[in-house]
């Protein structure tokens, strides 16, 4: 299974805070959907305001959550042209096994 790194870039014109802050409600919906204690077990994300730069890690199902959540809100927030969304990451090494008959 690859690793889901989901990156978010806004344009310069989106306020960083309101970014961050609907980042943090999509992280509060999960937490209503999951529990606040897998969301601290399962979720990773990070935002950059100097770049205008999210990222979620959606590996898990609660971060799959987050970033369902997070785009419905941006998009009706910033609108749909005001972002851009793009998976990124590298799938993880293939572990090879001898089978010995």
């Amino acid at each position: 299974m690859t690793r889901g790194i989901h990156r978010y870039s806004f344009r310069p014109t989106v306020p960083a805070e309101e970014i961050e802050s609907t980042l943090l409600l999509a992280v509060l919906a999960a937490e209503g959907l999951h529990g606040q204690s897998r969301v601290r077990l399962d979720a990773s994300y990070a935002f950059d305001a100097e770049k205008h730069v999210c990222v979620i890690d959606s590996s898990s199902d609660v971060g799959r959550d987050i970033c369902r959540i997070f785009t419905g809100f941006a998009a009706r927030e910033f609108g749909d042209e005001s972002f851009s969304v793009s998976r990124v990451g590298t799938p993880p090494a293939v572990e090879t096994q001898s089978i010995r008959a």
